[in-house]
């Protein structure tokens, strides 16, 4: 619409109405109400991000690497997403893990990591495992506000197993409320933004 042209054109046709002063008060009341209508909305639009790739990298001490990924670059629906373990993870053995989160449907490739990142505080990932997988996962990271996020993460393999690591991203979670800060998901709420499930051996 051509706001100006509009409320130019509904000048005149007002104008021509109405000719004495107590109706002309009517156009400007009109006009107010209908250029405010068309005013465009100053509300952002909060628009979720699009998370084609999901990559978790767990690196000994040696150097040496296990990397569970996920992707789905078409999105939700469409064609099935691929799951990918690299290898088997060694009998007592600490890992540093570190999270990557991509969108890989846009070119350059957007990565969200980053934007998770910049608004920690209201982000946490949680890492739940299979009762079966003799694994502990700690946070190794903290946000703004010295609570956890889990961008970054220890993990230390006890004797041989295998089982299953769910990781979760929740969106503004309630990081204050019982045992979220140890990772417990159970009263964490907010919104799911990813949640993806490998499964993997210790051996």
């Amino acid at each position: 619409m051509n706001i100006e042209l509009f409320i130019n054109i509904f000048k005149f046709i007002i104008m021509q109405t109405f000719k004495n002063i107590g109706h002309y008060s009517i156009y400007i009341f009109l006009t107010l109400i209908i250029f405010g209508s068309c005013q465009p909305n100053d509300e952002p639009v909060n628009q979720e991000e699009l998370i084609t790739t999901f990559i978790y990298t767990l690196s000994d001490s040696n150097g040496n690497q296990v990397i569970l990924s996920f992707k789905d670059v078409d999105g939700s629906g469409g064609l099935n997403p691929i799951y990918y373990v690299s290898g088997s993870l060694k009998a007592n053995t600490t890992y540093a893990g570190s999270l990557e989160l991509l969108n890989e449907s846009v070119n350059p490739v957007d990565t969200i990591t980053h934007e998770i990142e910049s608004e920690d505080f209201a982000h946490q990932f949680f890492y739940l495992k299979s009762n079966f997988l003799n694994a502990s996962i700690h946070y190794a990271d903290l946000d703004k506000n010295g609570k956890p996020l889990g961008v970054k993460s220890s993990m230390i393999t006890g004797s041989p197993s295998t089982g299953t690591i769910k990781i979760v991203l929740r969106h503004e979670p309630n990081k204050d409320a019982q045992n979220v800060s140890q990772g417990d998901i159970t009263n964490a709420g907010g919104e799911t933004d990813i949640e993806v499930e490998f499964n993997v051996e210790v051996k």
